[in-house]
């Protein structure tokens, strides 16, 4: 009967916008919440088959859903490890409940801003419970090539191992000048001496003593612009680990550089790098003397002894004073001797379609037949945003927006139950026919 139809219909009006309304307060509710994203709600008409001369209304039903896709402002905070995407992309996370489980893996959330700070154990998590997940890098700092589409290599990020670091040197630059009128047969013949720092292995200093020795030329010959270059470690007793002899162009276009470098068996020399490679206590240590006919690194010009520019890498045993996210994702430790070290790597998780993701709880999703698979990306590259530090996306909820909607749905509701009691009214009409 179409008046039954009718009262149907409206019915289902009631329900669809009870369920409008409550998406409404759930936005509203969670204007201020980091990163939520808008509950949506999409009306669909039901019509039924109609057979000639009359019609039944279908009414209207409803369906549920995320707007994932929609991105909230980023506003700045204080912390390094608040971090946001700045674009498309999610950072994996997991529940920490899952991180002290150790009998089942680890299941993947995705969230796309939170507040991340060491707990008891040193791992990255939030307040409510998702631990940061990363890939960890090796202790040279690189990262290593893990799958992109499983969660294989991908660990809660941990920052309490890492306390105490040192940096083992191992290059050294010797800007040098050594004197011209050394080498001239009237010299006296004396070595110029440079003792130069330099750390282990374990972060303990350690000293190299160089030692530049001139080659005199007979009574009467010119110049021999010709150098013995010794290296002895202080860490093996003043072992010999180098042992060159260095030979100076004195020509008007290039003269005071280098002409060439010989080892005479202690230590090797590169001329395409300008490289001295010698066995010190912690291990290979180059020292850059410079290129043949480069100006750089050792020379001999005028009368004078000058260590100008001698400078090493590495450094003393430091103590963690900051953690930093660049980015491309790597998370590094910063410690109070300058030293920086690279701990993990965060990638940025991609699904086809953001929409589709299962919503959890604190601003988690996980993928779904829907969303499709995921697929990790390195951040800033293909189709992911940059992650940011010191940052926290807002939530993306325009309360103006849903408070228009409240009206909205406030009228249809009032539509809806007005079609009700007309029908009430239209039936009572008909049972009283028979009085």
């Amino acid at each position: 009967m179409t008046i039954s139809s009718s009262l149907n219909a409206g019915v289902t009006g009631l329900n669809v916008n009870a369920s409008r309304l409550a998406t409404i307060s759930d936005n509203i509710a969670n204007s201020a919440t980091f990163g939520y994203k808008r509950s949506t709600v999409d009306f669909h008409s039901l019509v039924l088959d109609q057979s000639r001369g009359s019609y039944s209304a279908g009414g209207v039903r409803v369906t549920n859903g995320r707007a994932v896709d929609q991105r909230g402002t980023l506003v700045t905070t204080n912390n390094p490890t608040d971090l946001a995407v700045g674009g498309r992309g999610m950072l994996p996370v997991t529940p920490i409940s899952a991180v002290n489980n150790t009998a089942g893996a680890m299941p993947l959330r995705m969230t796309t801003t939170g507040s991340f700070r060491p707990d008891a154990d040193g791992i990255l998590r939030t307040d409510s419970g998702m631990a940061l997940l990363a890939w960890p890098a090796n202790q040279d700092g690189v990262i290593p090539n893990f799958p992109r589409d499983t969660l294989g290599g991908l660990e809660p990020a941990r920052v309490d191992g890492n306390q105490f670091e040192g940096d083992a040197t191992t290059r050294i630059s010797l800007g040098v000048n050594l004197p011209a009128t050394d080498t001239l047969s009237t010299a006296s013949g004396a070595a110029r001496n440079l003792t130069t720092e330099y750390y282990g292995n374990l972060g303990q200093s350690q000293a190299l003593d160089i030692s530049f020795t001139p080659t005199i030329p007979t009574a009467g010959d010119p110049a021999s612009n010709e150098w013995t270059m010794q290296v002895r470690d202080q860490a093996q007793g003043g072992l010999l680990i180098g042992d060159f002899t260095v030979t100076f162009d004195d020509s008007r276009e290039n003269g005071g550089t280098i002409a060439s470098v010989t080892d005479l068996g202690t230590g090797t020399y590169d001329a395409t790098t300008g490289l001295i490679t010698v066995a010190a206590q912690s291990g290979p240590l180059a020292l850059d003397v410079g290129r043949p006919l480069e100006a750089r690194g050792l020379s001999q010009l005028s009368d004078s002894f000058a260590p100008l520019s001698v400078t090493k890498d590495g450094s003393p045993v430091g103590i963690l004073a900051s953690i930093d996210v660049d980015a491309n994702g790597y998370l590094s430790a910063i410690y109070d001797t300058g030293f920086t070290k690279r701990l993990y790597q965060v990638p940025i998780v991609d699904v086809p379609n953001p929409n589709g993701l299962q919503a959890l709880e604190n601003q988690t999703y996980q993928s779904s037949a829907e969303s499709g698979a995921f697929y990790l990306w390195d951040a800033g590259n293909g189709p992911v945003g940059d992650l940011v530090g010191y940052s926290r996306e807002e939530s993306a909820v325009d309360v103006a927006s849903e408070l228009t909607q409240l009206i909205q749905t406030q009228r249809a509701y009032n539509s809806n139950a007005k079609v009700i009691q007309t029908v009430d009214e239209m039936l009572q009409e008909t049972t009283n026919i028979k009085r």
